[in-house]
C-alpha cells in the first residue's frame, strides 16, 4: 500500500502533527488523543484508493479518535466508514450507541455525525471510506446500523470481512482494470451487509443478488481442494438452482469448469515453485488441489503453461549436481 507513513522516521516532537495532517488529508478530519508521550508514539499507516473508495491500514500505539460535532458540521462530502477489527478490541461510539469490536468483527459509522473510536490496546485495523451517495441507502437505515458490531452471526458480514481484509492488502487490486472491476462489487457487498443487518428485505434483495457472483467465487476458492466440488454443491450452498448458478456466472463471463480448473492449476503451479515444492510428489500436490488423476493433471498443466509439472518444478528447484 502506498504511500506509507512510519513514525520511526519522524522526530518525536513532530509526530502528532504529521499524523494528524496525513489523516485529515487522506481520510477524514478527526482529533487524535495519543495515549503514550510523543517519544513513545509508534505508528505505521498506509493510504491508498480504489476509484472513489479510500483505504487506510494502520498499526499504532493506543489512541482515541474523535470526530467532533464541529468537524462533522464542516463535512462537504458525506462518507460512510467501514472498520475491520483484525486483532485486539476497540470501541465504536455514534448516535447514542456503542459497540465492542473483537477480531473478525466490522462496524460502520458516518462522517456527518460525531463519533469516537477507542483503541486502548493499540490499532491493527483496516478502514475503508465509501461516499455515502454511492451506497444509495436511506438515512434512517444508515443511522440504525452505525456503531453496531457486525460479526460471525451475520454470514454476509463474515464474507465481507474476508473480502475487505484481502482487498486492503492486495496492491494489485488497487490499480488499473483490477481496481475498476472491484469498485462496484465492493459497494454492493457493503450494501448487502447493512441491509441484511437492518432486516429490510426489500432493500436486501438487490444487493444480495448483485453480490451473488462474488459470494459464489469466494466459496469456490475456499473449496478448491475438494475433489468432489460440483455445480450442485455450489448451488445448494447458496440456496439456488444449478440453472441459476450457471446464469449468474455467465453474466460475469465465467465458465464454471474452466474457472475452477484455472484456479486449481495456479495453486499447483505456485506450490511446485514454492520452497516446499519437493517435499511431496507431483501427484500428491495435484491431488491436494482436486486433480485425482495424475496423468490428467500433467496434461492440463502442460496445456495451460506450456511445460510439464515436473519441468516447472525442476526449473524452480534445480537438483544439486554434487
Amino acid at each position: 500500500m502506498s504511500p506509507v507513513l512510519d513514525t520511526a522516521f519522524i522526530p518525536p516532537r513532530d509526530r502528532e502533527e504529521v499524523l494528524r495532517h496525513a489523516l485529515w488529508e487522506s481520510l477524514v478530519a478527526v482529533d487524535i488523543d495519543h495515549r503514550p508521550p510523543a517519544e513513545d508514539i509508534s505508528v505505521r499507516v498506509g493510504f491508498d484508493a480504489i476509484g472513489p473508495l479510500r483505504i487506510c491500514s494502520a498499526r499504532a500505539t493506543a489512541a482515541t479518535l474523535r470526530r467532533t460535532e464541529r468537524l462533522a458540521r464542516k463535512d462537504e462530502e458525506p462518507a460512510v466508514f467501514l472498520s475491520l477489527q483484525t486483532t485486539g478490541t476497540s470501541l465504536v461510539m455514534q448516535n447514542d450507541r456503542q459497540c465492542l469490536l473483537r477480531p473478525g468483527d466490522l462496524a460502520v459509522y458516518e462522517s456527518t455525525a460525531p463519533y469516537t473510536l477507542l483503541h486502548d490496546e493499540g490499532i491493527n485495523d483496516h478502514f475503508f471510506r465509501f461516499p455515502r451517495a454511492a451506497l444509495a441507502l436511506p438515512e434512517r437505515l444508515l443511522r440504525d446500523v452505525t456503531a453496531v458490531a457486525l460479526g460471525p452471526d451475520n454470514p454476509i458480514a463474515r464474507l465481507a470481512f474476508t473480502y475487505f481484509s484481502q482487498l486492503a492488502v492486495s496492491d494489485e487490486m488497487h490499480q488499473g482494470v483490477h481496481a475498476d472491476a472491484v469498485v462496484e462489487p465492493s459497494i454492493e457487498l457493503l450494501r448487502a451487509v447493512l441491509t441484511s443487518q437492518h432486516g429490510n428485505s426489500s432493500l436486501t434483495k438487490g444487493p444480495l443478488e448483485a453480490t451473488l457472483s462474488l459470494r459464489i467465487t469466494q466459496y469456490i476458492r475456499a473449496h478448491l481442494a475438494d475433489p468432489n466440488l460440483s455445480a450442485a454443491q455450489i448451488a445448494a450452498a447458496h440456496d439456488i438452482s444449478v440453472r441459476h448458478l450457471y446464469a449468474v456466472l455467465s453474466r460475469s463471463g465465467i465458465s464454471l469448469g474452466d474457472w475452477i480448473r484455472t484456479r486449481r492449476l495456479a495453486e499447483c503451479r505456485q506450490e511446485l515453485a514454492g520452497p516446499n515444492g519437493r517435499l511431496r510428489t507431483i501427484a500428491a500436490i495435484g491431488r491436494n488441489w482436486g486433480f485425482v488423476d495424475a496423468t490428467h493433471f500433467s496434461k492440463v498443466f502442460k496445456q495451460a503453461y506450456g511445460t510439464s509439472p515436473r519441468a516447472w518444478r525442476d526449473q524452480n528447484h534445480p537438483r544439486s549436481s554434487a
